[in-house]
């Protein structure tokens, strides 16, 4: 019944032990937009978004305790708007208090990974014409020129059991979710 239902993500709400500088990151660097703050019991919240029809994407809440030991936030993920804006954003996050963690493939997506200020992953992503079966974590050289860098991540993923198109996926979800 539930698989029927419509239903969107809509925004994603963390705590953090330092709110103004995850919202000068997020801000500065990532291109979101406040659209409002204030206060709590327990401190403050900042609402973000980097879409007009969203009043927020993001939302930052002053309380988490910096011992905690772990972060339990697996990843955020954002999709781009294409190659080129992967590689400006990957190449600029050299200058920012972030820790790269590398670009790779999913099959599925072309990837850069980091840790944001507070060491949340963060996944900066495009799509692929592709589809293999997951987990699947291949390093990719996003120094390469487009078609290099595309035959190359083709040429891996071709290799392994259940490669096929991103759109012979789809259609195989579309059927899936239409006898769910």
């Amino acid at each position: 019944m539930s698989a029927k239902r419509k239903l969107w993500l809509s925004h994603v709400g963390l705590f953090v032990t330092d709110i103004h500088r995850m919202v000068d990151f997020y801000s500065r660097f990532m291109g979101f937009t406040i659209t409002d703050r204030g206060v709590r019991p327990d401190g403050e919240i900042v609402f973000m978004t980097r879409d007009e029809s969203e009043h927020h994407q993001l939302v930052f809440a002053s309380g988490r305790p910096r011992d905690l030991g772990f972060n339990i936030i697996n990843q955020l993920s954002f999709r781009l708007d294409g190659l080129d804006t992967l590689r400006e954003m990957h190449a600029a996050l050299k200058d920012e208090p972030v820790q790269l963690l590398g670009p790779i493939t999913h099959g599925n997506a072309l990837s850069s990974y980091f840790l944001d200020p507070e060491g949340n992953r963060v996944e900066l992503l495009i799509g692929t014409p592709w589809y293999v079966p997951q987990p699947c974590r291949i390093p990719v050289d996003l120094s390469l020129p487009d078609d290099e860098l595309w035959a190359s991540i083709e040429r891996q993923l071709s290799r392994l059991p259940g490669f096929m198109s991103h759109e012979a996926w789809t259609e195989d979800i579309r059927r899936k979710l239409a006898t769910a």
